[in-house]
């Protein structure tokens, strides 16, 4: 699975923000907090959602189990809204 091509993201502080550029695809603005940025950020290239644990799990401490769901709950969201290619 991989970002879709038309989002795109800029930094803005410690929040991230996420427009698509094709309209058709999603219309608004999504804000995200450190954990979903960095889930966002690791799916600027084709990964898998066991590679996506695996690098929060190197980075952030907490239970594997919380940070599956988490990654889940961020793949969704981008599912819904048309930015995630799979």
């Amino acid at each position: 699975m991989k970002l879709n091509s038309s989002a795109v993201t800029h930094v803005m502080g410690d929040t991230q923000v996420m427009v698509s550029a094709d309209s058709a695809v999603f219309s608004g603005l999504v804000r995200s907090n450190e954990t979903a940025a960095f889930i966002v950020d690791c799916l600027k290239e084709e990964t898998t959602k066991e590679k996506i644990v695996d690098a929060m799990l190197e980075k952030y401490d907490a239970p594997r189990d919380v940070i599956e769901e988490d990654v889940e709950a961020i793949l969704t969201k981008l599912r819904g809204i048309g930015l995630l290619d799979e």
